[in-house]
C-alpha cells in the first residue's frame, strides 16, 4: 500500500508542459499564486493580496490561441442544426438587438441588457421548464428504451424539470447508459464500485497515507466546513462527511491533479441534485439523518462519478499551474474587448488584471457568484454543452461581466476589485440568469464561426 501511495505522489508532482507566455511569466504566475490563495475562503482582503499592475503589458508578447469549440452537435447536418429548440430561438430574438448594438457601437451592454431583461415576463420563464409542452417532450425522450442525447441535450439546455433532474443529469454525463436495459445493472456495478475505492483509499489508517496524501486529507477537512456556509444544510456533519469522502476519493484517484480548492464547490450540484430524489422539501429543511446509510452512500457514489465525468472534460483546469482556467481567462479578456471595448480599457487603465477576479469564476464554475438556488438551472445548460462546456464558459462569464458594464466604467481599482468579488446577485433569480445565458448564446452563435476574433 505504501508504494502505490508514493507512486500516486509522485505522478502529482510531475509538471506539466503548459504554460503562460515567457514574458509575463514570472508576473503572471506570482498573480495566479495569489488569486489561488483566496479560493481558501469566499471572500478575500483585496487590499493585501490583490495589487495594481504597475507595468505595463508588452503587446508584442500576447496572443490568444483560437477557440476550437467541441460542439456535440457538430457532426449533424445543416437541417439538424437550425431545427434548434423552442427556447432558445426565443432567447435568440430576444438579445438579438442588445447584441448587434454592443458589437458595433462598443457601448456598454448593461442598458439594453436592462431593457432587454424587462421584456422577458417572469411567469413565462418560469414556466419554460415546467409547461406541460415540455414535460411531454421530456417525458417522451426519457421513455424509450434508448434515449437519443441529442434531442436530451437540446430540451435540457432551456432548464430541466427540478424532479427529473437526477435521471437526466446521468445521461448527459454518461454516468448512465442510454439504453434503459442496461441503466440499473450499470448504476448498481458503480455505486459497488465507489465503496471499494472508499474502503481502499479513505477507511484506512494515517499509517498508510504518504504525508502529502495526509496534508491532502486534511486541506480537504479545512475546506469541507467553508462549501456553501451560508446554507445550514452543508454545515451538518453528515453532509461534510460525504463531500469529504468524496473529494479525498476523487483526488487520489486524479493524481494528475490531485485535490484543488474549488472542487470542493463542483461536487455540491450533484450532491444537492441526488438528495432530491430521496427528501422532500425545500433544502433549508433537509437532515442526513432522515436517511438510511444505504442511499446516503447512493448519492455520494453518483455525486462522485458525475464530478469525474465533468473533471474529465477539463482535465488541464485543475493540473499544475492550471493551464486550462489561464487559456479560458485570457479569451474572456479578449471576447470583452470585441463586444465592450471601454469596459475593457477602463479595466486596463486602472491596472486590474483579468486573473483577479476571473479565475475564481472559471474555478468554481460561477457557483460562488449566483444564488445557490439557481446553480442547478444554471447547471442544466452546462451539462448540456457537453464537451463544449469550456469554450461557452468564457461567452457565459463575458454575459455575466458585462451585465454591470456601466458601473465598472466609474469604479477605481480598489472599488472595482471589492465590487467583482462581491457582486450584488443575491437577489437574482431565473429572470437575470436567463438573461445571461441569452446573451452568451447570442453572442457565440455571432462569434464562434469566426475564431480570429480572439486572436490578439
Amino acid at each position: 500500500m505504501r508504494s502505490s501511495s508514493n507512486s500516486r505522489a509522485e505522478d502529482r508532482n510531475k509538471p506539466v508542459s503548459s504554460s503562460p507566455p515567457p514574458a509575463t511569466d514570472s508576473r503572471f504566475n506570482q498573480t495566479l499564486r495569489n488569486v489561488q490563495g483566496l479560493l481558501k475562503g469566499r471572500s478575500f482582503p483585496g487590499k493585501i493580496l490583490i495589487t495594481r499592475r504597475s507595468d505595463p503589458l508588452d503587446p508584442s508578447t500576447l496572443h490568444s490561441p483560437n477557440i476550437d469549440r467541441r460542439s456535440p452537435e457538430s457532426d449533424r447536418d445543416q437541417s439538424e442544426q437550425q431545427d434548434r429548440s423552442t427556447e432558445k430561438d426565443e432567447l435568440q430574438n430576444r438579445s438579438s438587438t442588445n447584441a448587434s448594438s454592443s458589437v458595433n457601437n462598443t457601448k456598454p451592454s448593461s442598458t439594453s441588457s436592462q431593457s432587454t431583461s424587462k421584456e422577458i415576463s417572469k411567469s413565462n420563464v418560469g414556466a419554460r421548464a415546467t409547461d406541460s409542452a415540455r414535460l411531454m417532450k421530456f417525458t417522451k425522450e426519457l421513455s424509450g428504451s434508448s434515449v437519443i442525447l441529442e434531442k436530451l441535450r437540446e430540451l435540457s439546455w432551456s432548464g430541466v424539470p427540478p424532479y427529473l433532474r437526477p435521471t437526466v443529469w446521468r445521461l448527459l454525463l454518461g454516468y448512465a447508459p442510454s439504453n434503459s436495459d442496461r441503466r440499473e445493472g450499470v448504476l448498481r456495478r458503480k455505486r459497488m464500485e465507489y465503496l471499494d475505492h472508499v474502503a481502499q483509499y479513505y477507511d484506512i489508517p494515517d499509517t498508510l497515507r504518504t504525508d502529502e496524501e495526509i496534508g491532502m486529507l486534511r486541506q480537504i477537512a479545512v475546506d469541507c466546513p467553508r462549501t456553501v456556509p451560508d446554507l445550514s444544510f452543508f454545515q451538518q456533519a453528515e453532509v461534510q462527511k460525504s463531500l469529504e469522502r468524496i473529494l479525498y476519493t476523487w483526488a487520489i484517484r486524479h493524481p494528475a491533479s490531485g485535490y484543488v480548492q474549488g472542487i470542493n464547490d463542483l461536487a455540491t450540484p450533484f450532491l444537492v441534485v441526488f438528495l432530491s430524489e430521496y427528501l422532500e422539501g425545500t433544502i433549508d429543511t433537509w437532515s442526513m439523518a432522515d436517511l438510511s446509510r444505504e442511499k446516503i452512500l447512493n448519492v455520494e457514489a453518483d455525486s462522485y462519478w458525475c464530478l469525474s465525468k465533468l473533471l474529465d472534460g477539463m482535465q488541464d483546469h485543475y493540473t499544475f499551474a492550471q493551464p486550462g482556467i489561464q487559456r479560458l481567462v485570457f479569451k474572456l479578456k479578449e471576447l470583452v474587448r470585441r463586444i465592450d471595448e471601454p469596459v475593457l480599457k477602463h479595466i486596463e487603465d486602472q491596472g486590474l488584471e483579468f486573473l483577479q477576479f476571473a479565475f475564481r469564476w472559471f474555478n468554481c464554475l460561477l457557483i460562488r457568484e449566483i444564488p445557490f438556488g439557481l446553480v442547478s438551472r444554471l447547471w442544466d445548460t452546462y451539462l448540456a454543452e457537453g464537451d463544449a462546456l469550456p469554450d461557452f464558459l468564457v461567452y457565459i462569464s463575458a454575459s455575466f461581466l458585462l451585465t454591470w458594464s456601466e458601473k465598472i466604467r466609474k469604479l477605481d481599482f480598489q472599488e472595482m476589485v471589492m465590487f467583482l468579488q462581491h457582486l450584488p446577485t443575491h437577489n437574482w433569480t431565473d429572470v437575470e440568469l436567463e438573461m445571461v445565458l441569452s446573451q452568451a448564446y447570442m453572442w457565440h452563435t455571432m462569434f464562434n464561426n469566426a475564431p480570429s476574433h480572439l486572436a490578439g
